[in-house]
């Protein structure tokens, strides 16, 4: 057997015998809990990445295919002055921009269709209709719109993450229970302190489904926006412009910076609701 595949199946062995047992251990701390918590997916991650390098090595698979973690990672490093300028072209200008944009006005849109009957049968047959549109359909128009730069792309990162949250803020805001919304009329509230008081409070955790729904969906639009006119920059244009030199491993880089910055994201806005609903049996439920 290649030496490369043998190790790749000691190890696979080895590191499946260690998170076994980890997951199976009863901890004292919560501290420790969490740590393991955060060792077994860590295993798991470097387990991945060892088996494709052995596999890729142990194959001898084209790099043109399939580049190792190790051809990838020293593109990384080797270009770091592109990657930072794609990076901050697509997720800094366009995905963040779209992302405040889209989810802002989903919300907007929301509070207004839950003020106005004539808005929900109006407005909501309409966004369904805008989330059934395709981005490759989509982004093209927003260029001509808009012109090639970053703003077409805020464009259709608007577009796609608006009906998201659109749809979760009016479910939530319809999630407060008959009871609590009966007391809030026997203390005469009106529709905003309702509001304040109670339905936005649980609403909150559809609204931040929503955001970390279109913490992803953000990204993904303005990466594929860009495959349809862009300026020399930006992640979209890079990916297509490498595949048509068979560059590879540049490829493979600017996805792993894509998936690293769209995993980076939604961690935060996870974080954040954490905070905000730390009442909610979800949040405390997973609390030690």
């Amino acid at each position: 057997m290649n030496a490369w595949l043998l190790f790749a199946l000691v190890y696979w062995v080895l590191a499946w015998t260690f998170n076994e047992a980890l997951v199976r251990v009863k901890f004292e701390s919560a501290a420790a809990t969490r740590a393991a918590n955060f060792v077994v997916p860590l295993v798991f991650g470097i387990t991945l990445l060892v088996l494709w390098e052995c596999l890729v090595r142990g194959f001898q698979i084209p790099s043109i295919l399939l580049p190792a973690p190790s051809a990838i990672w020293t593109r990384i490093t080797g270009s770091v002055p592109t990657l930072w300028a794609d990076f901050r072209q697509t997720f800094l200008k366009s995905v963040l921009t779209g992302y405040v944009l889209g989810c802002g006005l989903g919300f907007l849109t929301a509070l207004a269709i839950d003020r106005s009957p004539f808005l929900q049968k109006g407005l909501l047959p309409i966004g369904n209709f805008v989330s059934a549109l395709p981005v490759v359909g989509v982004a093209p128009i927003m260029v001509m719109w808009f012109g090639f730069d970053w703003p077409s792309k805020v464009a259709v990162v608007v577009i796609m993450t608006f009906f998201p949250m659109l749809v979760n803020t009016v479910q939530g805001l319809a999630a407060a229970g008959h009871m609590e919304k009966d007391l809030m009329r026997t203390y005469a509230s009106g529709w905003g302190q309702s509001l304040v008081k109670l339905r936005l409070p649980a609403a909150m955790p559809f609204i931040f489904n929503a955001l970390k729904i279109n913490s992803t969906l953000a990204l993904i639009g303005a990466i594929v926006a860009e495959f349809f006119g862009t300026p020399i920059v930006g992640m979209g244009f890079r990916i297509s412009t490498e595949v048509g030199r068979a560059n590879a491993d540049m490829v493979w880089a600017e996805i792993a910076v894509a998936a690293v910055a769209g995993s980076a994201f939604y961690g935060l806005v996870a974080l954040a609701e954490r905070a905000v609903t730390f009442w909610h049996p979800s949040v405390r439920g997973g609390q030690t």
